[in-house]
């Protein structure tokens, strides 16, 4: 069984021991519920080679996996909350090959490009879809060709194209042959099994291909309001990252949005991607079992 790494300087474990520094050692136990668990790191800036460098290092010290998200491509969300990435395809191109130089031959879980092809398919205007899959399936092989890495080219999640046929097509002209499988319900809030049912069908259309599945926010289920991918309230921790999952096409279930991460400047949030301390409380407070909430 994989063990993956654990960062001992996340947010929510620095959140943690500031709490406990100022007397609120109840939060800060509740904050152990996120601290203590494996996350993935994002690679969302022009710089990726020192920083993968760091914490696959980390990772292998321990004799560990490290699990982390290449999210750099051009027109990334759409322009939405998330927008940014790489300014053309040769800039991209670049900055993977920098991330697999990182890489070494040490082990890693790679997310390659969280929504990609899901907004592409959806119908981003801004996106051309033959340049688009073309780079996913250039970062794809350029990773794999790292010894110690298993890449998984994210298919976005359950609710957003249920019809997995129309996903078929542009995974396969974006690498997915070559990768080890396909991810899903990335910063989402799917079931796991939703997200397992939803997988099955997408991995036999596409030959038995393995996937991994984004558990990190899942424990409630969506959420049934309006922008319900955006900092939903009421939503928990789900499953704990394992590759134990008892399901022969599910490598792994991780934790890959980070959670207390905020979604974008929706109710009442702070800039995507950066901490929200009453969040991640809520997420850890809501957490309901104690497999979910096992420090």
């Amino acid at each position: 069984m994989e063990s993956f790494w654990v960062d001992p300087r996340s947010r929510a474990a620095l959140q943690a021991a500031e709490w406990r520094l100022t007397g609120r050692t109840a939060d800060a136990l509740l904050m152990d519920r996120i601290a203590a668990r494996p996350q993935a790191e994002w690679l969302n800036g022009p710089a990726s080679r020192a920083v993968v460098r760091a914490r696959t290092s980390a990772a292998a010290r321990q004799g560990r996996t490290a699990v982390l998200v290449a999210y750099y491509i051009p027109h990334r969300d759409c322009g939405s909350y998330s927008g940014g990435g790489a300014w053309n395809a040769a800039g991209y191109r670049k900055w993977v090959d920098e991330f697999a130089t990182g890489l070494g031959d040490r082990d890693a879980y790679v997310i390659v490009e969280p929504d990609a092809v899901a907004q592409t398919v959806a119908g981003c205007a801004s996106v051309v879809a033959e340049e688009r899959y073309a780079l996913l399936a250039y970062a794809v092989d350029r990773l794999k060709r790292q010894p110690g890495t298993r890449v998984y080219l994210d298919a976005g999640n359950s609710a957003w194209l249920p019809d997995t046929s129309k996903l078929v097509e542009p995974l396969t002209r974006s690498g997915l042959a070559r990768a080890d499988g396909f991810a899903l319900n990335v910063s989402n809030f799917q079931t796991d099994a939703a997200s397992s049912a939803y997988g099955n069908r997408l991995s036999a259309a596409l030959g038995g291909k393995h996937f991994v599945i984004d558990t990190s926010r899942n424990g409630n289920g969506p959420y049934t309001g309006t922008d319900s991918w955006c900092n939903p309230p009421g939503r928990a921790l789900g499953t704990p990252p394992t590759t134990a999952t008892g399901a022969p096409l599910i490598d792994a279930y991780l934790w890959i949005k980070r959670p207390g991460e905020s979604d974008g400047t929706c109710r009442g949030g702070p800039t995507a991607g950066q901490w929200w301390p009453s969040y991640a409380l809520e997420l850890a407070r809501n957490a309901r079992n104690a497999r979910n909430a096992r420090g």
